[in-house]
């Protein structure tokens, strides 16, 4: 009976049946006690010194002595509430569930039962029971924890024979604790944005925010309130609507999910790999699938259910879409609009055209590898596809003004064919003519001057004052004028004249500055 203290002779036959072999559960059946009064006195008897011999030669007196206090027959509701904390635990993983709706519903079915206070100081006490790693506080959905291993795997350089180490990504859901592991060369952001990428694939949708520890690749300033995430980090947040939340320095509580995580890894992928040899990163990942599969899906001890089992019923659902597209890498690049209503991609050497209004404006490049976006503060106000050509511009004739809309015909890609049609030595003319100038429209109208003498003394001419002006590394204007007004061209190149000295003048340049 419930609150009820057992008879002696009982406890002694418990601990008789206990002591010969046979189960708790058998025990139970056979004595018709809850499972769990029998492990309670079975527990008390490993506490105490004495043997099962013994406890049987001691009088009912003593018995009662040496167990008041330490037993009592557990309530029959606690029996039943007990029951129920496993999925009252799952239960509020699930977004907007609360201890108080599970109570409201505990009572709807056991109106008899404990008040909100009594359920709630039970199920404590039962979560207390359970090991560190079993306590998640994570809402399903909420959170994906990411960090590197401290340790290393490792793979064999094929021409060298040199072991090399490579770094372990390691994720963890918050909720359902599924775990997703990738073995890359490095920590760089390449590496890392990629590992990001294929963890979300992984998953097969977004949580509400990726917690990341104070990675270089993730932060660019540590701060206890407000840290510096890069840019494209933030970027990759932006394209997958999802948050960055860095962990806070000095609070190891931020971090602990991912940490007891990579423990558990050393077990269950690094031990079991630590004879193999791979010479390749691929062949290490395929190595670490089918063990992180097993990871996944073996049973939390002391529960019937894994970490894919949780995730397949309370945090898939949670999770948001995936975007149509995957995620690109991209750079950043700070730029001011020029007069020309186009920015300068120093690392294509390519232009690109803004609306007219930004003239002068500080504006953020962000570049793929098949798109151009340009922002004003957080507008993005000009977007057009990569091209990849040196001295080029891409051009949006709606982004200039109608009275200069014919500069967008004014492009160094125009001026070089033009060159070309005169000969090879126009061409590389007009090329450093371009080379010369920071911006190609300082040097447009030197190209036209150039060019256009082709109409008074022919291609050939033309061509021919290049070369000389070239020979002289005088690149200008003036010097192919005054080269066919003196009729230069049409003379045989001295060799004494080929070989004199310029004089050293401080606005001349040598011809390792065009290399």
């Amino acid at each position: 009976m419930a609150n009820k203290r057992l008879d002696m002779r009982n406890i002694l036959q418990l601990l008789r049946l206990y002591t010969q072999g046979v189960s708790k559960l058998q025990i139970s059946r056979q004595l018709g006690l809850s499972r769990n009064t029998v492990k309670k006195y079975i527990e008390s008897f490993h506490q105490n010194s004495f043997t099962y011999q013994e406890l049987s030669g001691l009088s009912n007196e003593d018995l009662e002595e040496l167990f008041d206090g330490q037993i009592k027959a557990v309530p029959e509701k606690n029996i039943v509430l007990e029951s129920l904390f496993p999925t009252i635990e799952k239960e509020l993983k699930r977004v907007g569930v609360t201890r108080q709706l599970l109570w409201e519903e505990y009572r709807v079915n056991h109106p008899d039962g404990y008040s909100y206070s009594q359920f709630c100081y039970h199920y404590q006490n039962w979560r207390g029971k359970l090991k560190p790693s079993m306590h998640m506080h994570h809402k399903a959905g909420d959170k994906v924890f990411v960090d590197y291993t401290g340790k290393k795997l490792s793979v064999i350089d094929q021409s060298t024979g040199e072991v090399c180490e490579v770094e372990v990504f390691v994720s963890v859901l918050g909720a359902s604790g599924l775990t997703f592991v990738e073995a890359t060369r490095t920590q760089n952001k390449e590496d890392f944005m990629g590992s990001l990428v294929k963890m979300l694939d992984y998953y097969q949708g977004v949580p509400s925010a990726i917690v990341t520890d104070n990675l270089r690749t993730a932060v660019k300033k540590s701060d206890k309130y407000e840290p510096l995430v890069t840019e494209y980090l933030l970027d990759f947040a932006s394209h997958y609507a999802t948050t960055i939340l860095p962990t806070r320095a000095y609070h190891p509580k931020d971090k602990a999910l991912v940490e007891n995580a990579v423990r558990i890894i050393y077990t269950r992928i690094f031990a079991p790999l630590r004879k193999e040899e791979f010479f390749t990163i691929e062949a290490l990942n395929d190595a670490i699938l089918p063990l992180l599969e097993k990871h996944n899906t073996m049973s939390f001890k002391g529960r019937k259910y894994s970490r894919l089992d949780l995730f397949n019923e309370i945090e898939k659902e949670a999770l948001s879409f995936l975007p149509v597209n995957p995620y690109q890498l991209k750079g950043f690049s700070k730029a001011t609009v020029h007069k020309s209503s186009h920015v300068y991609l120093s690392k294509d050497k390519h232009y690109y055209s803004v609306p007219f209004i930004y003239m002068g404006k500080k504006v953020l490049i962000i570049y793929s590898k098949t798109t151009i976006e340009i922002y004003h503060g957080q507008r993005i106000i000009a977007s057009h596809q990569r091209d990849y050509s040196k001295y080029l511009y891409t051009t949006n004739k709606e982004h200039m003004p109608t009275s200069h809309q014919f500069v967008a015909e004014w492009n160094p890609e125009r001026f070089i064919q033009w060159g070309a049609s005169v000969g090879e030595f126009c061409k590389s003319f007009i090329i450093q003519i371009l080379d010369k100038k920071q911006h190609p429209e300082q040097s447009y109208k030197s190209c036209t001057g150039v060019l256009s003498l082709a109409k008074k003394v022919g291609n050939d001419r033309l061509n021919n004052a290049c070369k000389r002006a070239m020979d002289y590394e005088k690149i200008n204007y003036p010097i192919i004028k005054s080269i066919l007004e003196k009729g230069l061209d049409f003379i045989d190149e001295d060799p004494a004249i080929e070989d004199k000295e310029i004089p050293i003048h401080n606005n001349i340049r040598g011809k390792e500055y065009y290399k």
